[in-house]
């Protein structure tokens, strides 16, 4: 048995302590207007500014910095950051205010200052209802470490960074997070970006302008977000120029019918709340009750759980969630011999016993989910069934004749995830894009990233779409990347151990997948 999943974050480095000098010497002003990617105060705060110089030192003081640096490479530029407060709008259609990071480079170098692009930046999955990426001096800050990633892969090396904290988060009176709503989250991002450009000639450096290029990126979480506003520009017929979601789940209906079938992954009992609540805010069809859902231990306040400023420890420790039981190790026994097949707890064969092991982790008592609803989803996957999940199931190779969406699935949140799946709508992306992932990823299954590439294969010209596999065999422009990671992975199981070193497997891609991502970019005509 895995130990049982601990947290959730996006990257490996531990807390940096970058603290710089910030604030304002300009007069802010509030806007009275509330229209959608309208900043709400101009100019927008510094909250700190680093010299290239200062930046590598603070980087430097730490073993994780010091990782960061050998990754990232040395700063080339400085980095200010300021708070961006703007307007978007709320999933019920009404304005709504939030906040996010806008990361200007510095200096006086080419690479450092005038017109230069702009990198839309989607974070991952958190329970931190404080998470700032913003907020680089707060060491005691959730995004903390985040944000001093896609400041030293990015900003440090002449990017301009915007990044939304999303609703949900930070100033965000929604009082719950739109969780893999692809519609909502590309207005987020999108709104942010306006904001963000508005704000640019009101910064400290207002001769750093934007270039005209943008690059959308984003890991896990993000990396579907990413998606998602890729998709959302292209139907309104703005530009991107390229992008690069990582570790996504774009494949929302075939990943949700995998771990319904008993493929458990790493972080399940978290993912499931932001899940249910965020689409039944949204359409109101995942269940009349909690407990229609999930079982009596956890029904109660699961609704309005996450996110939260409790840390995740906490919740597992009092019991408001379980760290890994997803399911009920007693499983449910229906009669249909298929059905019932897929419903037992994993078993070596056919799995392999590390996957066995893997899923198994997710099955306890009491399990999160009740087996009424699990039941009653997966005979709706096995009635209504989503054509790539089933090809897996049985063994196939995916092409784009075998990755279809369920035709008209029953269960609620079956409907919700084919409304939100990446493959809904018939799009294709028309600018280049990477797709970053590792193969053994037990957190966000490397299936969405193949699940994608089937599906477009035969939608977009050769090579338009690209797919970055870091557990892999090296070759190809990203081979020293790739042999970084698996190093870098095969040194954390040597120290402790494979079943302890694979909760953290999507975590250590994340660095990484974001360096591939600016490397990405910079061959782009």
């Amino acid at each position: 048995m895995l130990k049982k999943f601990g947290g959730l974050t996006v990257a490996v480095l531990a807390t940096l302590a970058l603290a710089g000098c910030g604030g304002n010497s300009q007069t802010a002003a509030v806007s009275t207007s509330t229209q959608r990617g309208t900043l709400a105060v101009n100019p927008p705060l510094r909250v700190a500014s680093l010299s290239a110089s200062a930046f590598a030192a603070d980087l430097d003081t730490t073993t994780s910095g010091q990782q960061l640096l050998q990754l990232a490479g040395t700063p080339a530029c400085g980095v200010d950051f300021y708070y961006l407060k703007y307007w978007t709008v709320a999933p019920d259609g009404k304005p709504t205010e939030v906040s996010g990071a806008l990361m200007v480079p510095t200096g006086a170098g080419s690479q450092c200052s005038g017109a230069r692009p702009i990198v839309l930046y989607a974070h991952g999955t958190t329970t931190a209802s404080t998470y700032n990426i913003a907020d680089i001096s707060d060491t005691g800050n959730a995004a903390n470490s985040e944000s001093a990633m896609i400041a030293a892969v990015f900003a440090a090396q002449g990017y301009i960074v915007v990044a939304p904290n999303y609703e949900g988060y930070d100033i965000s009176n929604l009082g719950y997070h739109p969780y893999v709503d692809g519609a909502v989250n590309a207005d987020d991002m999108i709104d942010a970006l306006a904001a963000a450009r508005a704000a640019l000639p009101h910064t400290f450096t207002p001769g750093t302008t934007d270039s005209g290029q943008l690059y959308v990126t984003g890991y896990s979480e993000g990396g579907y977000v990413a998606m998602a506003t890729v998709k959302a520009m292209q139907a309104a017929g703005d530009t991107v120029t390229a992008s690069a979601p990582s570790s996504g789940p774009y494949a929302l209906e075939a990943f949700g019918d995998a771990i319904f079938f008993g493929q458990v992954d790493i972080g399940s009992t978290v993912f499931a709340p932001f899940v249910t609540t965020s689409y039944q805010n949204a359409y109101g069809n995942v269940y009349q009750q909690t407990s229609d859902v999930y079982s009596s231990t956890y029904a109660t306040g699961i609704d309005t759980l996450l996110p939260t400023a409790t840390p995740l420890a906490t919740l597992f420790q009092s019991g408001k969630l379980p760290e890994a039981a997803l399911f009920d190790s007693t499983t449910p026994v229906t009669g249909n011999t298929q059905l019932d097949q897929l419903l037992a707890e994993p078993t070596s064969p056919p799995y392999t016993p590390e996957q066995a092991a893997l899923f198994d982790a997710g099955f306890g008592s009491p399990g999160l989910v009740t087996n009424a609803f699990r039941a009653a989803y997966a005979a709706d996957a096995l009635t209504n069934p989503d054509q790539a999940t089933m090809t897996l199931l049985n063994g196939g190779t995916l092409t784009a004749s075998d990755v279809a969406l369920a035709a008209s699935p029953g269960i609620g949140l079956r409907q919700d995830f084919k409304v939100n799946d990446m493959r809904n709508g018939g799009w294709a992306p028309k600018e280049p894009m990477l797709m970053c992932g590792g193969d053994q990823d037990p957190t966000v299954f490397f299936m969405n990233t193949e699940i994608m590439a089937a599906e477009w294969s035969p939608l977009v010209s050769g090579g338009l779409v690209s797919v970055l596999d870091l557990n892999g065999t090296p070759g190809g422009p990203f081979a020293p990347l790739q042999s970084a990671f698996q190093s870098t992975y095969a040194a954390m199981v040597s120290a402790v151990g494979a079943s302890t070193a694979i909760q953290s497997y999507h975590a250590t891609e994340a660095p990484f997948c974001m360096v591939a991502a600016r490397d990405f970019f910079a061959q782009v005509p």
